[in-house]
């Protein structure tokens, strides 16, 4: 009952977003003038914030097991979102790693559910896959309620799925999204989508491809032809 109220407030706040977006407002606006023109007093002086010094050289976890720990605890950035976190799945010694950019709607256990996942479960078949065969992560363990990543937490969650990506070492990495495509720097632009790369990341060589999410393919089924001409290449190992 408690998943289906989030579920439901994350739907209705989002479709006003995208509404508002839509309509061509990008910006909030105060309801009170402001004097624009009114000199502003000069900034004070910075003072050091107690702790900041520690947090900056913040070390984190250095095995799997007590990483994903602590990013399914209380310290994770998703801790305050009020949603469901969701761990990764699958064996993180697979061959194949995916990483999306966040549960989807109806994920509450596992990543990856309802019509989303039943078409990724489709591409994985496709290739001899299956969801026992890969290991499947998020950038974002919980959902956004604006269905959005927040752009102030952005990098830092980039940073935990580097380091997520460096513990579990895969020779093959599906990126899901242009939202997720940000991970690594090869594939963080429209050049680097849709395109094999080789990467070296901490000492690992793994070939990667970043291509459309399955909801996007979900909405635009003429967009699976390109996903198929790089993902059939790309699980063979030979260039699109």
């Amino acid at each position: 009952m408690g998943a289906e109220t989030v579920q439901d407030w994350q739907r209705a706040l989002q479709s006003a977003l995208e509404w508002w977006q839509d309509a061509g407002v990008e910006a909030l606006v105060d309801e009170e003038p402001r004097d624009w023109l009114a000199r502003r007093a000069p900034p004070a002086e910075a003072v050091p914030i107690a702790g900041a010094v520690a947090a900056s050289a913040e070390t984190l976890p250095d095995t799997l097991d007590a990483f994903l720990a602590w990013r399914m605890g209380d310290a994770a950035p998703e801790a305050g979102w009020m949603t469901p976190r969701v761990a990764p799945t699958g064996s993180p010694g697979a061959e194949w790693a995916i990483f999306t950019d966040m549960p989807e709607p109806d994920d509450t256990d596992t990543l990856l559910t309802g019509p989303s996942g039943r078409l990724l479960d489709r591409m994985l078949a496709a290739v001899g896959l299956s969801r026992d065969s890969v290991y499947i992560a998020s950038l974002a363990v919980a959902r956004p309620l604006t269905g959005r990543i927040p752009s102030e937490q952005q990098a830092r969650l980039i940073e935990l799925a580097r380091h997520h990506l460096s513990l579990i070492g895969p020779r093959k990495l599906l990126i899901l999204g242009q939202a997720t495509s940000c991970v690594l720097d090869e594939t963080n632009n429209a050049a680097g989508f849709n395109h094999i790369h080789e990467v070296n990341h901490s000492g690992t060589k793994m070939r990667v491809l970043a291509t459309y999410h399955p909801r996007l393919l979900i909405e635009r089924p003429a967009a699976k032809s390109e996903v198929w001409r790089h993902l059939l290449p790309f699980s063979r190992g030979t260039s699109a």
